[in-house]
């Protein structure tokens, strides 16, 4: 379908219909159908088109890597919360540090075995340092803000070794190829690097704010704001409260799973090609490789828990508890695929591509895709998403104006950045809200504020590269 202004409504209601509701779901339903209306014209068929959609969300393999894997871990926190590891690990390591500093520290200092995706670091220590909270009086969203600036703003500066790399290299590659510009797609890769300017600046931002101790907007929320209901969960609580703390009940499943998931990128990327373990690290199925780690993980942890004489019902019990604990994102995962899916069917793509960049001179091109690409990622709330549909766009306008294509190619991984780190839509924004118990527009809006900082300086710095190069 050729895009048109339609096209905007889905994403043009979701926002501000979130904002006004303080809540997220039924700004996603009501765009789906609005969206689905906008297709089919009648009520009827807007129904219709809708629930497909979303089955079709549901049902698309890759999205069910995700919702099984956020589901299972779910699941494995679970059994480490009922077994006392989470507990005997805050109670190990309230002996250990002592100020807010030292805490934000230690979430800085687990980056070099949670880098694999941003989702695999915000579930492994999203639960621990949400445990940790009370003891230092950290505010939540500020604990929450420091876990997400150390997950996708490093992992997309990484040159190997990540589940983004080979992405990264492959939307590059078609955009070459479509160019007919006979580069090495992952040597361009490698020189956007240091352009890819959100993530720079927004990395930075995370360090000093973390070693100055620089509080990060009002000292707490208002009352009623920024946490869910402070009933929901109070039972688990009681129960928590009456096991004994065992360190060891955490240590050996994250242990394990950090073990597995290094050896299942090693074995799914040779089996893709690669002809060592650091290029099957690029090469291998992220998703895949994680969702069979976690897999066995928790199949070696359940025979771990009853070889020291955990109760097999309490296991079994918790293992579905804290999976369900997770069906809230995952179902606002399910209505943002939907959405982007009929977005997609309404031409968004070709009607933000269309109306803006066609007309630029070079100089500006890194500039103006940085600026179209944060506004199209932040209404998807993907990087991915973004990379996809804007690098055909940025290398041709880079080829034909004669822009740089290195920082060219770098303002769209920056504008996809900026997007999945600061969209209520991000998959990576509503599991950090949902596991650390924040009301999601809440925190959204609470990162929004240093994230448009960022963009700024970025969009900045995209306006005077090329004039200083020139």
């Amino acid at each position: 379908m050729e895009g048109t202004w339609w096209s905007l409504l889905p994403f043009l209601l979701i926002i501000p219909l979130a904002v006004w509701l303080k809540e997220i779901l039924p700004g996603l339903v009501a765009g789906l159908l609005v969206g689905a209306f906008c297709l089919e014209w009648s009520a009827v068929g807007a129904i219709e088109r809708a629930v497909s959609a979303v089955l079709h969300a549901l049902t698309d393999p890759e999205h069910m890597k995700v919702a099984a894997f956020l589901y299972l871990f779910g699941s494995l926190v679970g059994m480490m919360q009922i077994t006392g590891g989470i507990k005997g690990f805050v109670e190990r390591l309230s002996g250990r540090i002592r100020s807010k500093r030292g805490i934000l520290l230690f979430v800085w200092l687990t980056v070099p075995v949670t880098f694999f995706m941003p989702m695999f670091r915000i579930m492994l220590l999203g639960p621990v340092m949400k445990a940790v909270l009370r003891q230092f009086r950290i505010d939540r969203r500020r604990m929450a803000y420091m876990i997400d600036v150390s997950t996708e703003p490093i992992i997309v500066l990484l040159p190997a070794a990540t589940a983004f790399v080979g992405f990264m290299t492959s939307v590059v590659a078609a955009a070459l190829e479509q160019n007919d510009i006979h580069e090495s797609p992952y040597d361009v890769f490698l020189r956007s690097l240091p352009y890819n300017l959100f993530a720079i600046v927004a990395l930075a931002v995370g360090v000093l704010t973390t070693m100055l101790n620089i509080r990060i907007g009002k000292p707490r929320a208002k009352k009623g704001e920024g946490e869910t209901n402070t009933l929901h969960g109070l039972g688990l609580r009681k129960e928590l409260a009456l096991i004994n703390g065992e360190p060891l009940h955490l240590f050996v499943p994250l242990a394990l799973l950090i073990a597995l998931t290094f050896a299942f990128f090693v074995y799914d990327g040779r089996k893709r090609g690669a002809e060592n373990w650091w290029e099957a690290f690029s090469a291998a199925d992220a998703t895949w490789a994680m969702l069979l780690a976690l897999f066995v993980t928790i199949l070696l942890s359940m025979m771990f828990y009853l070889w020291r004489r955990q109760s097999l019902s309490e296991l079994t019990y918790h293992f579905f508890a804290g999976g369900n604990e997770l069906m809230a994102p995952i179902g606002m995962l399910v209505l943002v695929w939907a959405v982007s899916a009929v977005a997609g069917e309404l031409g968004f793509a070709e009607y933000v591509s269309s109306t803006f960049g066609t007309w630029l001179p070079g100089a500006f091109v890194p500039a103006a895709v940085f600026l179209v690409g944060s506004f199209l990622s932040y209404f998807i709330g993907s990087s991915w998403g973004t990379w996809g549909i804007l690098m055909p766009l940025g290398v041709t306008l880079s080829h034909a104006t004669g822009a740089p294509l290195e920082v060219t190619v770098g303002a769209v991984f920056a504008s996809g950045t900026f997007g999945a780190f600061a969209s209520p839509l991000g998959d990576t924004t509503i599991t950090t809200a949902a596991i650390m118990d924040m009301d999601l527009m809440s925190y959204a809006k609470y990162k929004l504020r240093l994230s448009l900082l960022c963009a700024g300086v970025s969009l900045a710095g995209y306006v005077l590269l090329p004039l200083w190069a020139g």
